[in-house]
């Protein structure tokens, strides 16, 4: 008789955990307490996978012998409490997906810059003429890949969220590229819970895998010393000089793995800004482990496009730049898009917040922003902390209201900046409709 498997969600890893877990001869059963999409229905209703909607029956999961819960439901929700109070193990779509390929695994996370670093390596490794897949938080989900492809080689973009369901899961080269406090509400508002769930990228790792981290991170560097650690620690420095990882000193990035070198100068880089430094050393030194030559790496290192919705130039308008920087949820990503601003900015910012401190962003925003839009359901909080800091605020209930507001306050040579430091599910699907909504208004103007 086949093992019953329960999914919770009916968004992209639910559906692909039904795709692999059909294929793999298990007896599936999806249940979303939302709206199921029709496309998703479809692919179900092919599979001939029994599904409900709307609601989450207890009395149809109880049977399970396993249950893979979608990284948007916290662990904390009453139907995930109970399941593991009947002791059925609650997993990742990752950890699934995991067992049922034997390719290299290249896993990124890190608060800031993991889309970005997983998309540079995947385009490393794919330039170099390896099979690979990218997977995880972005693109088609590990297990639908995993179910309908062949690759050698994964590069997996991991949130927090999909780490907390990890037990066995194991990577080849795991790159922790910072920690800043984010998505603390899900976190009891405790940082060291959330770091311990990104620490979680490391277990399993054995001596002959790689950790590569960010020695300039005083989080990371404050929690590696109390961990075991049996791979090697490979780290990313733009402070100080390294033996074996990667740092950058007087405008040139050097890496070293074993015996093997890669130099290049900053300037080069397709990715330019401070935070991008990072990213490149990390793609680099993952492309050194995986034997890629130095042509190949400086290539791609300088062809590379950006991704969208990080710090995507939309259009000039009358002189004024719009970027569109959706993917900034926390105040520190919105620190680093400040940061590499040499304009004045007109700032869109808000949206539904993770319990963020914006104390950080006072000194950057008092010098480089001249006019503040808050774009929300709930301002408040928002418009209290930098009502003093910011000569013009502003609040806006809608993406076209924001751009008319911004369009309005901006001269020739400002940069209208959609960084948002929140979460976008107040007035929007996810960030890619936030982004695309803005870009959308701006082409109006």
């Amino acid at each position: 008789m086949s093992k019953k498997l329960v999914i919770l969600g009916g968004g992209e890893s639910g559906i692909g955990a039904a795709v692999l877990a059909k294929r793999q001869g298990y007896d599936v059963f999806l249940s979303d307490s939302g709206v199921i999409q029709p496309q998703a229905k479809k692919v179900l209703n092919e599979l001939n996978v029994p599904f409900e909607e709307g609601v989450h029956t207890f009395s149809k999961m109880i049977t399970a012998a396993e249950v893979i819960k979608s990284p948007g439901i916290p662990y904390t929700a009453p139907v995930v409490e109970d399941l593991i109070q009947q002791g059925i193990p609650v997993i990742s779509e990752i950890e699934f997906a995991s067992r049922y390929t034997r390719a290299k695994k290249v896993c990124v996370t890190g608060s800031n810059g993991k889309t970005t670093t997983a998309s540079l390596i995947y385009y490393l490794l794919k330039n170099a003429g390896l099979n690979v897949g990218l997977a995880g938080n972005i693109g088609e989900s590990f297990a639908f890949q995993v179910a309908t492809q062949d690759y050698d080689i994964y590069v997996l973009e991991l949130s927090s969220f999909q780490l907390d369901g990890m037990y066995d899961f194991k990577a080849d080269i795991a790159i922790l590229l910072n920690i800043t406090p984010d998505h603390l509400d899900r976190y009891g508002n405790d940082l060291m819970e959330y770091v311990r769930a990104k620490f979680r990228i490391t277990q399993n790792l054995e001596k002959e895998d790689c950790f590569i981290f960010c020695r300039d991170d005083h989080i990371t560097m404050e929690h590696l010393n109390h961990i075991i650690l049996k791979a090697k620690a490979l780290p990313l420095s733009q402070k100080i000089t390294v033996a074996q990882g990667a740092y950058a000193k007087e405008g040139k990035m050097h890496v070293t793995y074993g015996k093997e070198e890669f130099e290049m100068f900053l300037n080069e880089l397709a990715l330019q800004g401070k935070h991008n430094v990072y990213n490149s050393m990390a793609a680099a030194l993952s492309a050194k482990i995986m034997n890629l030559s130095n042509p190949q790496i400086r290539e791609s290192l300088t062809s590379f496009k950006g991704i969208s919705h990080r710090m995507e130039e939309v259009a000039k308008v009358r002189g004024v730049l719009y970027m569109n920087d959706s993917k900034a949820t926390n105040v520190n990503a919105v620190w680093y898009a400040l940061e590499s601003m040499d304009t004045p900015v007109v700032w869109i910012a808000g949206g539904e917040d993770k319990g963020n401190d914006y104390s950080a962003l006072f000194e950057t925003v008092g010098k480089k922003v001249k006019a503040l839009i808050c774009l929300g359901v709930d301002n408040e909080k928002l418009m209290m902390a930098f009502k003093d800091k910011v000569p013009k605020v502003a609040e806006a209930r809608s993406m076209e209201e924001a751009v008319a507001k911004a369009y309005e306050w901006s001269t020739p040579g400002d940069t209208v900046l959609l960084s948002p430091a929140c979460a976008s599910f107040d007035l929007f699907k996810n960030y890619e409709d936030r982004g695309n909504r803005f870009k959308e208004a701006v082409r109006k103007l």
